[in-house]
C-alpha cells in the first residue's frame, strides 16, 4: 500500500479473513471501523478490541473523507449494498480483501497454503511451529487458532503466513516463497463452472511460488506449471517425499507416527489436535517449516502442543458416554474426511451428525457426493441449505442430498426444531457440521449436553 491511510473501512468486516486484515490495522494505528449483516462472535470480538462495528446498510457511518480512507470489501458482499455503492461512487480507493492481503505480504517472505480442504488447520499449525519455535511469524488464518485465540498473529519477523483462498481466485494475489497445496477437488463451481477451471486456478497460483511447492500426492501439477522445486507429502504413502510411518493411536484419540523426509526420520511425533486428517495436515505443516529451515526437533515439539482451530475436528465435550465435537465440513470430501476421522477415534460408538448445507448452487452441483458422505453417520440430521451470499434455485433444497442418504437412521428438520430434538434424543457421539450459522449451537448444544452428565 503506497499511500497510507489514516482510516480504513471494512464492509463485510465479520468475516474470518476481512476480521484478521482488521485487527492487523487496528495494530498498526488505524482508525478502524466497518459493517457486517449480523452480530457474530467474532464481531464481538472485534468490538471489545476497540474497532466499530455497526450492522445497519448506513453509508452516513463511512469515515467521510474519500482521501485519508481506504475501503476492503468482501465478494461475498451484493453489489447492491448501498455502502459499496456509495463509495465506489464518491472517490474511495475500493479494494478486495484479497488483493489487500496480497499488498500486506509484498516484500516479506510468505508460506501459504491452499487447497479445496486442509488450508486453515495446515496454516493455523505452521503458524504455530514458527511461534513455538521462536522463529517468530505475522499470519492470516482462515480460522480461530486455539493456541492464540485469534486469527492474527503479528511479529517484527518479515515472514507472514497465509491461508490462500481459491473462491473469487483470491490466491491469485500472493506470492509466495514456499507454500503447500493440500487438494484440488472440484468446489465453488459458481464461479469456475468445472472441475479443469479450478485446476486450472490452482495451476496459476503454483506458478507464483518462487521457491518450493509442497504438493499432496498425486495432485495435477507438473514442474513446468512451477519455477518452485516440487515436493510431495501424504498420509502414508512411501511414494511421497513426507510420510508417515509406525502409526499409532491412543486411547485419548491423538495418533503418533513418524515423519519419513528426505533428510531422514524425525520419530516419535505425537499429533495435538485429534484425527487422522490432522496427522496428514501436520505432515504438509512440517513439510513447509522443514524446507523454511526450521530445527527438526522443534517442529516435532511444536506439533503436540497444536490444540487446532475452532470448528476443526473442535472438541466440546468428551466423557467415555457422551461425546460432541463441532466441524466446519461443508464440502463432500471433508464431510467424509471429518466422519471417517471421528469414527477411527470413537470405535463402536453411535455417530449422529448435524449437517447444515452451505449453498444453493454446491448443493446443486454434489447432492450425490453429499449423500455419499453423510451415509457414513449413523444418524444423520439435515438442516435446511443456508444460502449465504446466494437466492434460492428451483428445485434445490436439503431434500435432494436427503433422498438418496443410506444412513440406518435419517431425519430432514428445520433449523428450529433442532434443539427441541437434540434434547429428546439420546446420543453418544455428536458432530454438528456446515460453514453456515449452525456455529450458533455450539455453546446452547454444549451446556444442554453438560446437563445430562
Amino acid at each position: 500500500m503506497s499511500k497510507t491511510y489514516h482510516n480504513v473501512y471494512f464492509i463485510g468486516i465479520g468475516g474470518i479473513g476481512m476480521s484478521a486484515i482488521a485487527r492487523y490495522y487496528h495494530f498498526k494505528g488505524c482508525a478502524v471501523s466497518g459493517y457486517d449483516r449480523t452480530p457474530s462472535d467474532l464481531t464481538h470480538a472485534l468490538e471489545a478490541e476497540g474497532i466499530s462495528v455497526h450492522y445497519e446498510d448506513d453509508p452516513t457511518r463511512i469515515p467521510a473523507d474519500p482521501e485519508d480512507t481506504l475501503v476492503v470489501y468482501t465478494p461475498a458482499i451484493p453489489a447492491e449494498l448501498q455502502e459499496l455503492r456509495y463509495v465506489r461512487e464518491h472517490g474511495y480507493r475500493v479494494i478486495k480483501r484479497s488483493q489487500m492481503l496480497g499488498e500486506i505480504t509484498a516484500g516479506q517472505r510468505c508460506l501459504a497454503v491452499a487447497g479445496t480442504h486442509g488450508k486453515t488447520t495446515t496454516s493455523t499449525l505452521v503458524a504455530h511451529i514458527l511461534t513455538e519455535s521462536g522463529s517468530g511469524c505475522s499470519a492470516f488464518l482462515g480460522g480461530i487458532s486455539k493456541n492464540y485465540g485469534t486469527n492474527l498473529l503479528v511479529s517484527h519477523t518479515l515472514t507472514v503466513v497465509a491461508e490462500a483462498d481459491e473462491f473469487d481466485r483470491s490466491f491469485h494475489q500472493l506470492h509466495p516463497a514456499i507454500a503447500a497445496i493440500t487438494a484440488m477437488d472440484a468446489d465453488h463451481l459458481d464461479i469456475y463452472g468445472d472441475l479443469e477451471h479450478v485446476q486450472e486456478s490452482f495451476r496459476i497460483f503454483a506458478s507464483q511460488v518462487s521457491e518450493t511447492l509442497i504438493l499432496k500426492y498425486g495432485l495435477p501439477i507438473q514442474p513446468r506449471d512451477t519455477p518452485a522445486k516440487i515436493f510431495t507429502y501424504h498420509f502414508d504413502d512411501e511414494r511421497a517425499d513426507f510420510h508417515s510411518t509406525h502409526l499409532r493411536l491412543d486411547d485419548t484419540g491423538h495418533y503418533t507416527y513418524d515423519l519419513v523426509y528426505p533428510n531422514g526420520v524425525l520419530s516419535d511425533i505425537r499429533v495435538g489436535a485429534l484425527g487422522w486428517v490432522n496427522v496428514e495436515n501436520s505432515i504438509a505443516a512440517a513439510a513447509i517449516c522443514l524446507c523454511y529451515g526450521q530445527d527438526a526437533q522443534k517442529v516435532r515439539h511444536a506439533i503436540g502442543t497444536f490444540e487446532g482451530a475452532q470448528r476443526r475436528l473442535d472438541v466440546q465435550l468428551n466423557t467415555p458416554s457422551l461425546t460432541y465435537i463441532d466441524d466446519y465440513a461443508h464440502h463432500p470430501a471433508e464431510l467424509a474426511s471429518a466422519i471417517s476421522s471421528i469414527r477411527q477415534i470413537f470405535p463402536g460408538r453411535k455417530i449422529t451428525g448435524v449437517f447444515q448445507p452451505h449453498l444453493y448452487t454446491r448443493t446443486r452441483d454434489f447432492a450425490p457426493e453429499f449423500a455419499q458422505a453423510l451415509s457414513g453417520l449413523d444418524k444423520l440430521i439435515l438442516l435446511d441449505i443456508y444460502p449465504a451470499r446466494e437466492e434460492p434455485i428451483p428445485g434445490v433444497t436439503s431434500e435432494i442430498v436427503f433422498r438418496d442418504v443410506t444412513a440406518p437412521e435419517k431425519v430432514l428438520i428445520t433449523r428450529d426444531e433442532l434443539m427441541p430434538l437434540l434434547e429428546q434424543e439420546p446420543l453418544d457421539v455428536l458432530v454438528t457440521l456446515g460453514a453456515g450459522n449452525i456455529d450458533r449451537f455450539i455453546e446452547p448444544i454444549t451446556e444442554m449436553l453438560r446437563k445430562r452428565l
